[in-house]
């Protein structure tokens, strides 16, 4: 997988040296040369100086052939021109920009760009909005036997009422939708962009797994 990761402080210094790691590419952008020494001197990705939101510093990043783009500069404006560029001109799916303003973060969860706030923004959190396939475990009860796991809603499931999740190995206990967590009942429609919090026994994570990757008609 190719990430372009725009903004090299803390978090994309981080987020970048970690995908390099797993075996990803990774391009980072940054409008100051020395913020790339954060990255180290093993980091093996390619680091491009320039601003953000231009085409042509987007395009020297390898926008063209990413399948991830995040916009993790330090200010609203940036990021969000810098995900719509992402997401409209060059059709990536997998976007995430760090919003600061709760307010926006929920516009533009609406436009299926996925933004975190800042409080919670770290590079674990990011990497499970790219990288859906990647674990995640919000609470873990003190005997090890149950869990409540965070999902990300597939598309196959949306339009779906909950119910037909619910008939899985876990339960839905909350989502988190355009930046706001939610309780649900069974009558609850998935809509795009979801991400699910679902009660589980530790033992039946792995099914349960299984079980949103098949979608509702495999799963039937």
């Amino acid at each position: 997988m190719h990430v372009v990761i725009v903004g090299c402080g803390r978090v994309g210094s981080t987020l970048a040296r970690e995908l390099c790691v797993m075996g990803n590419t990774v391009a980072v952008v940054d409008r100051r040369a020395d913020a790339f020494l954060r990255l180290g001197d093993d980091f093996a990705g390619q680091t491009v100086v320039g601003i953000g939101f231009d085409p042509d510093i987007l395009v020297a990043a390898g926008i063209e052939r990413a399948d991830a783009l995040v916009a993790v500069t330090s200010g609203d404006n940036s990021n969000i021109m810098i995900a719509r560029v992402g997401r409209e001109r060059y059709g990536i799916e997998r976007v995430v920009a760090r919003i600061y303003d709760p307010k926006r973060a929920e516009i533009y969860e609406r436009l299926g760009i996925a933004t975190v706030a800042t409080v919670k923004w770290t590079a674990e959190r990011v990497l499970r909005r790219i990288m859906t396939d990647r674990p995640a475990v919000e609470w873990t009860d003190p005997s090890a036997e149950l869990s409540i796991v965070e999902r990300l809603a597939a598309d196959a499931w949306v339009g779906e009422r909950m119910t037909r999740i619910n008939s899985g190995p876990g339960r839905v206990v909350g989502v988190r939708r355009y930046g706001k967590a939610l309780l649900v009942s069974d009558d609850v429609l998935v809509q795009q962009g979801d991400v699910m919090y679902v009660a589980i026994p530790n033992v039946e994570i792995a099914a349960l797994d299984d079980f949103l990757s098949k979608g509702p008609v495999e799963s039937q």
